[in-house]
């Protein structure tokens, strides 16, 4: 019996390290972002094709705003109703909106292209891609072609009101450092306790399974990892997303633990959100690929299948 038992446990230490060791060898030590030719360029306001700016350029705006969208024709409008005005009004000609169409199937880009014409693509333009990446691949994309000293991701459905801006920024302000590094979250923890109230216990064991989660394998310093707003430094945009691997719904836990792993400073703050009717996303399918991809997040990070590009200053 014992022999049997020793048997069993060398056989499953044998099977964990091959596992380990077909993880460390079949992932890139670098993420791989394939960009199409279609990818590089956006419509200008004499309707031809411009070559977009890229993130190792020097800032020459104060914001960019990317926002990702896959068949968003419906709650886009609504949302750039809200934000546009605000921006105009508290950033005059400074800022820009980089919508990235992330493969949709209905007329999202259709909708960005008519919102780009009425106000000019220096405040507003779109980059389509060719294929579905997933949210955190259309957000680094939109990064990537960004031209502003400070970079803030948003969602299509506008769930958080742009003003909330003003409570990122200040925050920002004391929390960069000389080095020009700095991650400001955007935060709904502060809204727990009433969501838990309108959850089924199946959604809650999901949430609280899915913070448990983040907590061992992902991020420790902020409490919301998934809040769809937040703002980064251009010197902190080029080397968490040109880190980041995950471009799905996880991506938001490796930008943060990237950042804690380079001692980034981040901050988190409390915002105004509403839950907005029309999500994609399926809780429960998403719930199995978060899990597994925290799992794999941390041990890639472990075993150094996974590295962090040099620090920019």
């Amino acid at each position: 019996m014992f022999e049997l038992l020793m048997w069993l446990f060398i056989s499953l230490i044998l099977i964990l390290l091959l596992f380990v060791y077909v993880i460390y060898v079949t992932s890139d030590t670098y993420p791989k972002v394939q960009i199409y030719e279609a990818e590089k360029t956006f419509e200008n306001d004499a309707g031809k094709l411009e070559k977009f700016p890229n993130l190792d350029d020097n800032a020459s705006l104060e914001l960019s705003v990317i926002v990702p969208a896959y068949n968003e024709e419906d709650r886009l409008p609504k949302m750039l109703e809200e934000c546009v005005p605000y921006l105009e009004e508290n950033f005059a000609d400074k800022f820009e909106i980089i919508i990235v169409d992330d493969g949709s199937k209905d007329a999202t880009s259709k909708t960005v292209l008519e919102w780009s014409r009425g106000l000019g693509s220096n405040k507003l333009r779109l980059l389509k891609l060719v294929k579905n990446l997933g949210k955190g691949g259309a957000v680094r994309r939109g990064m990537l072609v960004s031209r502003g000293k400070y970079l803030l991701f948003a969602d299509a459905d506008g769930a958080t009101t742009f003003s909330e801006i003003a409570k990122l920024n200040l925050l920002m302000s004391k929390t960069e450092n000389e080095e020009g590094h700095g991650l400001i979250c955007g935060s709904r923890a502060h809204l727990a306790s009433d969501s838990l109230a309108t959850r089924s216990f199946f959604r809650t064991i999901l949430m609280l399974g899915f913070h448990l989660c983040v907590s061992m394998f992902g991020c420790r310093s902020i409490q919301d990892t998934q809040c769809g707003f937040k703002l980064f430094t251009r010197n902190t945009a080029r080397v968490v997303f040109k880190s980041c691997h995950i471009e799905r719904w996880a991506f938001d836990v490796e930008l943060l633990k990237i950042a804690e792993m380079l001692k980034i400073p981040m901050g988190e703050v409390s915002v105004k959100w509403t839950e907005i009717e029309g999500s994609k996303l399926d809780p429960i399918l998403a719930s199995i690929q978060m899990f597994k991809d925290l799992f794999l997040l941390w041990l890639r990070y472990a075993t150094g299948a996974w590295k962090i590009v040099e620090k920019s200053d």
